[in-house]
């Protein structure tokens, strides 16, 4: 059994049934986390056709199945358990990740997770005192990160003085990827605005 997650036996052989019922050939079940190291982070587990796997996929060949594992996930998945209960209901899936959503990230992790290490653990913490959140949309190719504003944040006069002297301040000093930072929300709606 590999190191990373553990897959019980119940777990296969339900995941090798329904891949069965599928009557698909090659199908293969992809796990992986999305968000992985923030608060939202959200262990899920797909179908995989062979068209749908990645290149650097981490290939798991059980008995019954074979599960690919997102290489981004892999230091999230660690100590991870899938399990299959059968109950009188016909049994449920659980997946367990307990460290899905700790901050898990190096120099090596895509700038994307690093983003969000820094707004999770540095940048949201400083506006949820006036109820704001920031969350990332995107990393474009010319090195934006695209900031999506909620709470508070959203309709609020003060966001363009956040976003330039706080925000993008602080991602430029900690990550030399990103050059600017965009505001994608729109903020003529401000039902919510700290400051009106």
């Amino acid at each position: 059994m590999n190191e990373i997650i553990k897959i019980t036996k119940s777990a296969e052989e339900y995941l090798s049934k329904l891949i069965q019922d599928k009557n698909e050939t090659d199908l293969s079940i992809r796990i992986f986390i999305a968000d992985p190291g923030t608060p939202k982070a959200e262990t899920c587990l797909a179908y995989c056709k062979p068209d749908e796997a990645m290149p650097d996929d981490m290939i798991l060949n059980l008995d019954l199945i074979t599960v690919n594992l997102e290489k981004r996930s892999i230091p999230f998945l660690k100590d991870a358990e899938v399990n299959f209960d059968n109950d009188t209901f016909g049994g449920q899936l659980t997946i367990k990740a307990p460290n899905a959503r700790l901050p898990n990230i190096s120099a090596d992790s895509p700038v994307e997770d690093r983003i969000n290490y820094v707004i999770y653990n540095e940048i949201n913490p400083m506006l949820d005192s006036h109820g704001g959140e920031v969350s990332l949309v995107e990393f474009n190719n010319k090195n934006e990160a695209v900031l999506q504003f909620g709470g508070g944040c959203q309709g609020c006069g003060m966001v363009d003085v956040t976003l330039k002297d706080g925000i993008e301040k602080t991602l430029i000093e900690q990550i030399p990827e990103v050059k600017a930072v965009k505001d994608l929300t729109d903020h003529s709606i401000d039902d919510n605005a700290y400051y009106k």
